[in-house]
């Protein structure tokens, strides 16, 4: 088993076969039911033409627009106070939610490193090594397991946990919060450093250093939101809709 992950529209379902490495932002926007009048061919997974995308973005014209479209429907509020926020509001850390056996860190791994190994023992769902294409520095970082060494790549939530709690996940059900925590959608592996600069920023404050990756970034922070019934500030919505508008 090679510990590709091929990624199922319905849930947070991962099952691991050689069918694809990558989470595509028409994937991720289809988890979240924000592609409404896509033909079939996009609704299957088909990838876009080349000529379809716009350069350097991650998205297609289309893609772009529906997120633009998606982000004008989020309710524009003010940040609610941090108070009474845990890691533990949102369920126990890497949780298999899917019942695939492998905890939700492993599958995320498993899912944007190339050439991994896996630990012996652990029936191919401990990753031991791998190379990650690192998307938030557009730099290449050697992914080796170890107490000292596994921080250089951490899964990042795309939506910070802290950020969700202050707009809206306070009010969703805990069964929902975990399911946001561990939803392939809004974890991505990423730059040790990275992460930990972004913290829990949001768009208006934090950005990716790799311009181009910036387009699908904000389109997956908008397709969580939405999904999860969470809002933006006026700012955090100015910053995404004036990246989207390069998109295009």
């Amino acid at each position: 088993m090679s510990g590709a992950a091929a990624y199922m529209k319905k849930g947070t379902t991962i099952t691991r076969s050689a069918a694809t490495k990558t989470l595509t932002v028409l994937t991720a926007l289809l988890l979240s039911g924000a592609l409404a009048g896509c033909d079939a061919a996009a609704q299957a997974g088909a990838p876009p033409s080349k000529a379809a995308v716009a350069p350097g973005s991650g998205l297609t014209a289309g893609e772009a627009s529906n997120a633009m479209t998606q982000l004008a429907t989020l309710p524009v509020k003010g940040r609610a106070p941090k108070t009474g926020y845990t890691r533990e509001k949102f369920g126990p850390a890497w949780a298999d939610l899917d019942h695939n056996g492998c905890d939700t860190r492993n599958d995320i791994l498993a899912r944007d490193l190339t050439g991994e190994t896996f630990k012996p023992g652990t029936k191919n769902c401990v990753v031991a090594t791998g190379i990650l294409s690192d998307k938030y520095t557009g730099t290449t970082i050697k992914f080796v397991r170890g107490n000292k060494t596994s921080s250089a790549v951490q899964i990042d939530h795309i939506v910070a946990l802290s950020d969700a709690w202050q707009k809206g996940a306070q009010r969703i059900s805990p069964e929902q919060r975990t399911q946001l925590a561990n939803d392939p959608l809004n974890l991505m592996a990423a730059d040790g450093p990275a992460n930990g600069s972004k913290g829990d920023k949001d768009a208006a404050t934090w950005l990716p250093s790799n311009k181009a990756f910036r387009c699908e970034y904000v389109a997956r922070q908008t397709a969580v939101k939405a999904k999860y019934q969470l809002w933006v500030t006026q700012a955090e919505r100015d910053a995404i809709a004036s990246i989207l508008t390069t998109c295009k």
